[in-house]
């Protein structure tokens, strides 16, 4: 699956401002949503919206595994440039 079809499915599915997702095999994902959503999230709950749009292609495969950081719009403002963008 092509990093550009992870992000288009989160942006379609949520209300995010910006999704980066990075690869290096195709099937194992590091994706980072952004989105005044996971302001009043827990983290077992942000972890949760962000998986649930993906489910159909964890269960057939097309995605791995997934690794997931989410941040509201001011968070990621103040923690970019620690990840590197």
């Amino acid at each position: 699956m092509e990093n550009s079809e992870i992000q288009a499915v989160l942006m379609k599915a949520l209300p995010l401002e910006e999704v980066h997702v990075m690869s290096n095999d195709g099937s194992h994902f590091q994706v980072i949503a952004v989105g005044e959503m996971f302001g009043e999230l827990s983290r077992v709950k942000k972890q949760q919206a962000v998986y649930a749009p993906l489910m159909e292609y964890i269960a057939d495969n097309r995605i791995h595994a997934v690794s997931i950081k989410t941040y509201t719009p001011a968070e990621w403002a103040r923690d970019r440039k620690l990840n590197g963008f």
